[in-house]
């Protein structure tokens, strides 16, 4: 017998990150054996309990688990479908990654590119994505400008967004054509690091994520994967 909890089955089955599977449950959307649940950590049976999410079967059957890390190139999204019919980071993943369920750790918007984490595993993707964990995400940026040592000070310290305060981060310069800083943060607004120079009066030309965690997007080209190795995967679970 295969034992589990409602929420940890949602998770671990693709489906979305834990808070939104909570939600779920409390609207209503996921029934078990026919009824609906109300209680996130039901014990469940995954060999005689019969799961729906929105009127579809939950897939209970345990899949390979895996970790990807993609060099996102600019002009994809950083999802796995789009009802607009746009090209998506699926267009580019290996044929054998294709049915694996795989969804991105976080985001990139269009216009970025960089390290993208892919996997099945919703426990990774809860402890990289939920702030309480902090893990820091270091970018390369490309300014037309450059900072006075005043509007550093108020990068590192936070600055103001239409959505609340930033938190802390850390820059510096680099030489890395045509980028000419690295900022780190570690949360994850939308398009945060736009507007937080945007706040500034700069706009940023090109950005990309190098670094999730201990994990190095190192000379990974862009839109190649590789599998992440045993070590690197415990690095990001007890970063």
């Amino acid at each position: 017998m295969a034992e589990t909890t409602l929420l940890k089955l949602l998770t671990e089955a693709g489906l979305g990150s834990r808070r939104k599977m909570t939600e779920a449950i409390k609207a209503g959307k996921v029934t078990v054996n026919g009824a609906a649940a109300e209680n996130f950590r039901l014990p469940l049976n995954t060999e005689t309990d019969r799961i729906f999410y929105e009127g579809r079967p939950v897939n209970l059957k345990a899949e390979q688990v895996v970790y990807l890390m993609l060099n996102k190139p600019e002009g994809l999204l950083s999802t796995t479908s789009d009802d607009r019919g746009r090209r998506t980071i699926l267009d580019i993943l290996p044929e054998q990654y294709k049915k694996l369920r795989l969804y991105p750790v976080g985001r990139l918007d269009l216009d970025s590119t960089g390290l993208l984490i892919l996997t099945n595993d919703g426990a990774l993707t809860y402890q990289l994505t939920h702030p309480k964990f902090e893990h820091e995400k270091e970018y390369l940026v490309q300014i037309d400008g450059i900072l006075t040592p005043h509007e550093k000070q108020n990068l590192e310290h936070g600055v103001r967004l239409e959505d609340g305060m930033t938190a802390q981060a850390s820059i510096k310069e680099v030489r890395a054509a045509p980028f000419n800083y690295s900022l780190t943060i570690h949360e994850g607004k939308k398009r945060q690091i736009r507007r937080m120079f945007a706040h500034l009066g700069y706009r940023v030309g090109a950005l990309k994520r190098i670094r999730m965690g201990k994990l190095l997007l190192g000379a990974l080209k862009e839109s190649q994967t590789r599998e992440l190795t045993e070590r690197e995967i415990k690095s990001l679970l007890n970063n």
